[in-house]
């Protein structure tokens, strides 16, 4: 157990354990017994003068030569002194500890509070605003205290030693009786403060934080909040009616952290920390690292505690058995909120796992679940790092939700956003009164886009908080992996600035260091308790060694989005097809690249709002045409190096942008709707290509490795066609054409390898269950000795118009 923290009295000589009425009533004693040594000693020395005196007057007696014998004598004991009586002192709370709790600027309310040994007995002090009367009740001990105005109630008790005890508290019109806060010694073990001053704490959350436990046999709640720079913290709730006046919170040390443990205080109760800033003023402010919170605009956090029994045992063992590099990695991009507006967690879990796997995505991502107050940031603004969103339900209910994905065979990704956060002033903008999540330079501090800070990645405590806060997706809630949002504009200094708004870092250069430093104790601390997890960054830069391992220098990343790929290969798209020639490379240039990282192609909800339309609304022609082309652009998306990602409404081509007010127009897939087939067609197809997908380990085994592309044609810009070669570990080879241009090309001759007997088209775009015109390659394409793109045989096929043909070796 932590000892006690001493009393911050006038007198550093004194006890740590008194406080500041005993310590003067200590000094008192002490200074009258020496008083009463010194008369003492005084009356001694006369009386040995006036007999030393007496004996020189008295006439000298001759004595014999013969001794006298000595007599025995009996020696007797001295008259022992009687120990002083110890005078009774008042209990009462004195003048400077009562102004400071009363201000909320006391740093060790238990030194005054609660029951403390004095001269006299026990001295029982509480303070209880609004009480009309505190009773203490110890056995069959039952005395009040005395009022002593303001809500301080004290009385002395002639016990040998502080008892057991409980106090009875009265209100007008309502009894409470309850164990004393103040009885008790820290929660908070000299561990946890080393590794929190460290900032090495990995699991963070389970020292800060509101935690219901059993302390000192007591059931109840730790409450801590790592506040440095407050005067003095005070915990207010639906408990005490929202005024902390009376539950003070201790300061343990130099550690930041202030601690109350409150008996009977258990889960469902809201609560926020009253903290007063260095300049007197108070701010009354949401935890940090609550687990739970009230569901927007309420902002309350609430004392929780897991009851979830987890059955996704089997999903974790084998999870990080393929590293994911090397394995199928297919994801569907999911707004939770607004996928089936109005689900629950509990509902989502019903629906949401059978349609991703009845569509044969490997993994699902989620953008932001963590608590924001703003609902249209999307969850980008984050308040709560440590909550769920109440908007769908309860922690537990978020933690059903992933394990039903689970046992289905899904993954589960989570959009985390540790670049910044919104100044709410019930939030971390401030926290103390003074800049502490944030960087204190304003230049540093405030983002330039989003109108929110930056964390400070330089301060220890700061950056233990959002690495812990990764960890703690990973290990409460079995995330399978983490999307870093915005890592470029955490990486520079000058994003998004001009000169004069930037500070050079030490070197001279615009990297910002510290968020390295960050971003490589985050992964590698991830991957060394998370087994199995994936990280992947949003980093739209070319920083070198986004996903190269922090061993070799690099950030430490599993994945990173191909924005580059994302960019030129819409930009291509976008033009009508005459034009195509001249942008041929734009779908090319990935290829120069596409090795240096591990790369995720994302087609993101960042490409389907703010006017940027829909994925099918992007691309040019009437409706047969759009629909053409988002289905060859998705069999080449497929097929290129390098992981997918769909973001949700464009798997079936939906027209218009997404909104998170109503989300995906799922009416279109309805017939009782008057929905079209062809949308219909479009969600059979992205079906198939993840069916094949997975079934082809040529499409994902070795997408990090030259060796497993080949370009058959890059070049024939004329003709609008891209062909390659994707090959497995083993060397079986898949095929992919696709053909951007409105026209059929007939006989068209691709070299292949001469080793392949026969090809199959094995999925085509085209076809008519897609919505297509159905221009196939029915039959077997046998390769014929006649060399072409560098092999000594080709095969002659026909590519239908807007579309991508598969084959694999028939």
């Amino acid at each position: 157990m932590t000892p006690r923290p001493p009393s911050p009295g006038p007198d550093p000589q004194q006890s740590a354990g008194r406080t500041p009425e005993e310590k003067s009533v200590a000094k008192k004693a002490a200074a009258k017994k020496t008083a009463k040594k010194a008369v003492t000693k005084k009356a001694v020395t006369k009386k040995a003068v006036a007999k030393k005196a007496a004996a020189k007057k008295a006439p000298s007696k001759k004595t014999t030569a013969k001794k006298a014998p000595a007599k025995k004598t009996t020696a007797k004991k001295a008259p022992s002194k009687k120990a002083p009586v110890e005078v009774a002192v008042s209990p009462a709370v004195d003048a400077e500890d009562r102004a400071r709790l009363l201000a909320g600027t006391h740093h060790a309310p238990h030194a005054v509070l609660g029951a403390h040994p004095v001269p006299g007995g026990v001295a029982f002090r509480a303070f209880r605003p609004y009480a009309r009367a505190v009773t203490v009740l110890a056995g069959e001990l039952r005395t009040g205290l005395h009022d002593d105005g303001d809500g301080f109630f004290s009385g002395l008790l002639p016990l040998p030693d502080v008892p057991e005890y409980r106090i009875l508290v009265t209100y007008d019109g309502a009894e409470l009786e309850t164990e004393d806060p103040y009885r008790f010694l820290p929660a908070l073990g000299d561990l946890d403060l080393h590794l929190i001053g460290e900032g090495r704490h990995e699991q963070l959350w389970k020292a800060l934080g509101a935690e219901p436990m059993t302390h000192q046999g007591v059931t109840g709640t730790r409450f801590t909040v790592w506040a440095p720079n407050a005067r003095g913290v005070r915990l207010a709730g639906t408990f005490n009616f929202w005024d902390g006046t009376g539950f003070p919170m201790r300061s343990l040390g130099s550690s930041g952290v202030w601690e109350l443990f409150v008996p009977a205080i258990g889960e469902g109760e809201l609560y926020k920390f009253e903290i007063t800033r260095p300049d007197g003023s108070r701010t009354l402010r949401a935890d940090p690292m609550a687990r739970r919170t009230e569901a927007p605009p309420d902002t309350s956090s609430i004392v929780h505690a897991s009851r979830h029994e987890w059955h996704d045992e089997e999903w974790l063992a084998r999870r990080g058995q393929v590293p994911v590099h090397e394995a199928p990695f297919s994801v569907y991009e999911v707004h939770l909120a607004s996928w089936r507006p109005g689900l629950t967690y509990r509902q989502l879990a019903e629906q949401l796992p059978s349609y991703v796997k009845d569509l044969g995505f490997t993994h699902v991502e989620l953008m932001p679940v963590a608590e924001h107050p703003f609902g249209g940031s999307w969850g980008y603004q984050v308040t709560g790092f440590y909550a769920p969103t109440a908007r769908l339900g309860t922690p537990d209910d978020f933690k059903f939700l992933v394990d039903a994905l689970h046992r289905a065979g899904i993954g589960v990704l989570m959009d985390w956003v540790p670049a910044h956060f919104p100044r709410d002033d019930w939030a971390l903008a401030e926290f103390d009164g003074r800049p502490l999540y944030e960087h204190e330079d304003p230049l540093r501090s405030a983002h330039p886009d989003w109108g929110t800070l930056e964390f400070d990645f330089g301060r220890r405590e700061v950056r233990n908080f959002l690495v812990a806060n990764a960890l703690y997706w990973c290990e409460e809630f079995h995330i399978d992996g983490l999307r870093v949002d915005a890592v470029a504009s955490m990486l520079y200094l000058d994003y998004s600035r001009e000169p004069g708004q930037w500070v050079p870092n030490v070197f001279g250069g615009r990297e910002n260091l510290d968020a390295v430093a960050f971003l490589q104790e985050m992964n590698a601390t991830v991957y060394r308790r998370a087994p199995g997890v994936v990280t992947i960054a949003e980093e739209s830069t070319a920083w070198d060694g986004v996903t190269r391992p922090t061993d070799s220098g690099g950030l430490g990343f599993g994945l990173k989005w191909n924005m580059g790929w994302m960019h030129d290969s819409l930009g291509y798209l976008s033009h009508e097809p005459v034009h195509r020639k001249y942008h041929h490379h734009e779908m090319t240039f990935s290829m120069v690249y596409a090795y240096s990282e591990n790369y995720v192609l994302p087609i993101s909800h960042d490409e389907v709002v703010h006017g940027k339309r829909s994925l099918v609304s992007k691309m040019p022609g009437d409706w047969w045409q759009q629909r053409a082309n988002h289905r060859a652009y998705l069999g080449f998306m497929w097929a290129h190096p390098g992981k997918q990602l769909l973001f949700m409404g464009q798997e079936f081509a939906q027209g218009a942008e997404w909104s998170e007010a109503h989300g995906p127009d799922w009416w279109l897939l309805d017939p009782a709707y008057g929905a079209e087939p062809d949308h219909r067609g479009v969600r059979d197809l992205v079906r198939d290509l993840n069916a094949v997908y997975l079934d082809s380990p040529a499409l994902w085994q070795r997408d990090t490795e030259q060796a497993g592309f080949r370009w058959v044609v890059g070049d024939a810009a004329e003709d609008n066609v891209f062909a390659f070669l994707r090959y497995a570990a083993d060397g079986t080879p898949l095929l992919s054409v696709s053909n951007f241009s409105p026209v059929v090309r007939h006989d068209y001759r691709l070299g292949v390898p001469e080793d392949v007997p026969a090809w199959h088209e094995t999925l085509n775009t085209d076809a008519a269950r897609y919505g297509g015109g159905d221009v196939t390659n029915p039959d077997p394409l046998k390769p014929e000795p006649q060399g072409r793109h560098g092999q000594a045989t080709s095969i002659r096929l026909t590519l239908p118009p807007l579309a991508t043909v598969w084959l694999r070796p028939a």
